[in-house]
């Protein structure tokens, strides 16, 4: 007898980034193969994909002959696959990886920000315009035209929600920033208590 397994999305890095929209449909995995479900339990798309990591404003990141791309509710691909990774869409662009490059592409699959390997690593998705990239080491962030837009000096940092954003920096401190990278609140970070307590 078949096992079939099937998985809500509850990691908490998932879920709180995409909280703001209802899923229809739950990834299911069946013999290796990934298909989609609805809220009844109904297969919807039969598995049959490498990999897929859920729906995002229409669309899914799909992977099938070790390459990537997207489907729609239907199964169909959209986008077709040929990226070695691929991320959620997020204010209709999504970040992907092509020949070792990072790129961003539109729901067509055309580049708007094309490839190019100026980004060492970037964040998970776009949020209130704002993206963090990495850029010798350290992070900034850039608008939806890959223009920096925020200059490269933290250590860390976190989307922008309500205007707002939290970073890091190499004095210990964190600091709130707006969309134009002005720093609004800082705080220095309390070292972690190491020692331990003798009974």
């Amino acid at each position: 007898m078949k096992k079939l397994f099937f998985l809500v999305f509850t990691f908490l890095n998932v879920s709180v980034i995409f909280s703001q929209e209802k899923m229809e449909l739950f990834w299911i995995l069946e013999d290796g193969k990934y298909g989609y479900i609805d809220r009844t339990g109904k297969v919807v798309i039969p598995p049959q994909f490498e990999n897929s990591v859920g729906f995002r404003e229409g669309l899914a990141a799909t992977k099938m002959n070790g390459k990537y791309g997207y489907i729609d509710k239907t199964g169909k691909w959209v986008i077709e696959p040929k990226f070695d990774h691929t991320y959620m869409f997020s204010e209709g662009l999504a970040k992907v990886r092509i020949e070792g490059k990072l790129a961003w592409i539109d729901k067509n699959g055309n580049y708007v920000i094309k490839p190019t390997d100026a980004f060492e690593d970037a964040d998970i998705g776009f949020s209130e315009g704002r993206t963090g990239v990495k850029i010798n080491g350290k992070w900034g962030y850039i608008d939806t035209t890959g223009k920096v837009v925020i200059e490269p000096k933290f250590t860390k940092v976190s989307r922008f929600n309500g205007g707002v954003a939290q970073v890091h920096t190499e004095d210990g401190r964190h600091h709130w920033i707006d969309i134009n990278g002005r720093i609004l609140w800082s705080e220095k970070i309390k070292p972690k208590d190491t020692k331990q307590k003798v009974n």
